[in-house]
């Protein structure tokens, strides 16, 4: 079945949801204290955002929203990883969500399903705004290391490889918060260009970006030896090349885990976003 982003807005009601792939039982179903929908059908598998809500919500509200997606090469990971950044979000009076997507551990998937799970879940979002309590043209988008990769193509505008047009985002986010993402994939320098098939260069953020792009806060740890910190240095430089508002901060001796392995890069990173939406009039 294609998933239509026009779908309405339905709860989705986890109690022994049964997935099609060997492996999926892993990614959960459901958070305490979120609220959790299905956002797109791939075949046999539901696609699941979780919605943290901030205490005083209502559908009139039109809040700013804030969208996390987790990390994993595109490989694993699941919304354990991201349900406490929708968690932090709602707690500062955003609306917080932790949304799936396909990985090739769970799915078998191709990072192109990622990106195509990743648009589509910012579109079902947008579609739902006014019964979510959004404002569609307030939600900030964040991620880390392949979410980061994610997350900057819910910012282009022509869809990529493997992903619909019909679900392309209705308008790009109003800022992007990335932590030492896969920004580039291309075959001469980029990330794991081999998972990427036939469409690295397509694929390629750094490559593919809009002349504009939303305003957008990059930290990246310089002995990072996952991605390498060179990475942040020629998007940064990329981007502002055409005009774009880019906040590059580096983190000295930091990791590509830089916020678990430097303890007080956790409360830096939070000043640094904090500063980041204030500026960009997108705090609650």
């Amino acid at each position: 079945m294609i998933f239509s982003s026009r779908r309405p807005l339905s709860i989705h009601f986890a109690v022994g949801l049964l997935f099609s792939l060997a492996g999926a039982a892993d990614a959960p179903t459901s958070h305490d204290g979120a609220e959790t929908h299905v956002f797109a059908t791939r075949g046999e598998t539901e696609l699941l955002v979780h919605i943290v809500r901030p205490d005083g919500w209502s559908a009139e509200d039109k809040r700013p929203g804030w969208i996390h997606f987790f990390g994993g090469g595109w490989v694993k990971g699941t919304t354990k990883s991201s349900i406490g950044w929708a968690r932090s979000a709602a707690k500062r009076g955003y609306v917080g969500f932790a949304p799936d997507y396909r990985v090739r551990n769970r799915h078998s998937s191709k990072p192109e399903d990622s990106v195509a799970d990743a648009r589509a879940a910012l579109r079902w979002i947008q579609d739902n705004a006014e019964e979510l309590g959004i404002d569609k043209t307030r939600i900030v988008v964040s991620g880390n290391s392949a979410g980061g990769h994610l997350a900057l193509w819910t910012a282009i505008e022509h869809a990529p490889p493997g992903s619909d047009p019909s679900e392309s985002p209705l308008v790009k986010p109003a800022g992007l918060i990335l932590s030492s993402p896969v920004s580039d994939t291309s075959p001469e320098s980029g990330y794991a260009p081999e998972r990427l098939g036939d469409h690295p260069l397509e694929l390629s953020p750094v490559h593919q970006a809009d002349e504009k792009m939303p305003p957008i806060l990059l930290l990246h740890g310089d002995a990072d030896k996952v991605v390498p910190y060179q990475q942040a240095v020629n998007l940064n430089a990329r981007l502002l090349e055409t005009g774009n508002d880019v906040t590059f901060v580096t983190v000295p001796g930091g990791g590509h885990n830089f916020r678990g392995e430097l303890p007080e890069w956790k409360a830096k990173t939070r000043e640094q976003m904090d500063d980041f939406t204030s500026r960009h009039g997108l705090t609650p």
